[in-house]
């Protein structure tokens, strides 16, 4: 297997991003690569070399990931600020801020929070009725998760525009750097204002679960609890945009599909599933950095080397799926890896898959005749190397 780094391969158009990881799993499954910042990483695409490369313990979190830290480009309390949230640590502080995490973020306030996500969704495909034409991520993809998280966490609906801005420019920092200070400043200054005001009134919210999450005598420190808030703001509502996207995208490319689950909304829940491995919102990891010296898929990872890996290109391994090509809305549920692995595993994914399921109910249900307003070739992904999403979605409600 050759060694030599090559060219970042999410450099190439979004539209041919499944070929040139389907050729990378069959000829080079481990490949060194070259980022955008000059340095380079061991990019990992196959199943089994992902799972392992996701809980080899010698694989941790640095604060210079893949040549890039925020200390380079904001100031220290800015940086300190936005980098001690779950996925930039290691145990055992990850482990203490998880646990107090889940203790705020539990499944009984997800589970209570449905009837809202349905009464939100409604109220959004109310606006688009009577449209011809309209964009469905600025309809409806953005607008739902972004408003349940706001309820979710006791943050202002008026200020969903401000954290569109701020989060567009985080998530695509890595080829777009001219934005990132600036969101970076002003969602730190933010959430800063914004914990200030619910310790001085607490509600019954998750911000104010977060300031009161304690085990014994420990608590989440200033830095820990912005860090989470932003945790939860930018991949907490990025990740459900684009499974909503990127799903009604597929389900409309073939309108037998979209006229199958019209038909059978029983079908939905394993839709969601599936749409998840085949398109999922995450096209990679974080990076991980050697901590020693490791081994994935027979390539010897030295310590200090920086490895990524595609979760898009290992839910396409047809070592693990039959036909993992294909989307098909009856395959039985197989465990993928569109929500990460091991102990970063997405603690909001139970709130993605709800709002997902919810989401393509009501569309359904409502919109029965939709189809798209522009040829599958001309929709736009975003740009990054991190999610996997669209520019647009036009559609057509009919």
């Amino acid at each position: 297997m050759s060694t030599s780094a090559a060219v970042n391969p999410f450099a190439s158009a979004k539209a041919d991003l499944h070929e040139v990881l389907a050729n990378l799993r069959r000829d080079r499954p481990v490949m060194e690569m070259t980022l955008p910042t000059g340095a380079t990483a061991w990019l990992v695409t196959r199943y089994e070399d992902a799972q392992r490369a996701l809980t080899d313990p010698k694989l941790g979190k640095t604060t210079s990931a893949g040549g890039f830290s925020y200390r380079d480009m904001v100031p220290p309390d800015v940086a300190s600020a936005v980098s001690r949230h779950m996925l930039t640590i290691n145990p055992p502080d990850h482990t203490r801020i998880r646990r107090l995490v889940s203790g705020a973020f539990t499944a009984r306030r997800v589970a209570a929070f449905r009837p809202r996500i349905e009464e939100l969704s409604e109220r959004l495909l109310d606006e688009m009725e009577g449209s011809d034409r309209l964009d469905l991520i600025d309809s409806f993809a953005f607008p739902l998760p972004i408003q349940v998280l706001c309820e979710l966490l006791g943050v202002p609906s008026e200020d969903q525009a401000s954290f569109r801005r701020w989060s567009d420019a985080i998530v695509t920092g890595g080829v777009n750097p001219a934005g990132l200070p600036p969101a970076l400043i002003a969602i730190v200054a933010y959430i800063r204002e914004l914990l200030a005001a619910k310790r001085e009134r607490p509600a019954d919210d998750l911000l104010s679960g977060l300031i009161e999450a304690r085990d014994n005598d420990d608590r989440l420190t200033d830095d820990e609890l912005i860090s989470m808030v932003y945790l939860f703001l930018i991949a907490g509502h990025e990740t459900t945009v684009n499974l909503i996207g990127n799903g009604t995208l597929l389900l409309l490319a073939e309108p037998e599909r979209w006229a199958r689950v019209v038909a059978e909304p029983e079908l939905i829940p394993n839709a969601v599933e599936e749409l998840l491995r085949y398109e999922g919102p995450v096209q990679s990891s974080t990076f991980r950095t050697a901590m020693a010296p490791t081994e994935i898929g027979g390539q010897a990872i030295p310590e200090g080397a920086f490895v990524l890996v595609s979760l898009l290109s290992a839910n396409r391994d047809g070592d693990r799926f039959a036909n993992a090509d294909q989307l098909d809305l009856d395959r039985p549920v197989t465990p993928n890896l569109a929500f990460g692995h091991g102990i970063h595993y997405c603690l909001g994914a139970p709130l993605a898959r709800l709002e997902g399921q919810i989401a393509f109910h009501a569309l359904t249900r409502r919109f029965p005749k939709m189809r798209l307003a522009v040829p599958v070739e001309e929709i736009a992904w975003r740009p990054g190397m991190l999610l996997r999403g669209l520019t647009a979605l036009p559609v057509i409600p009919g």
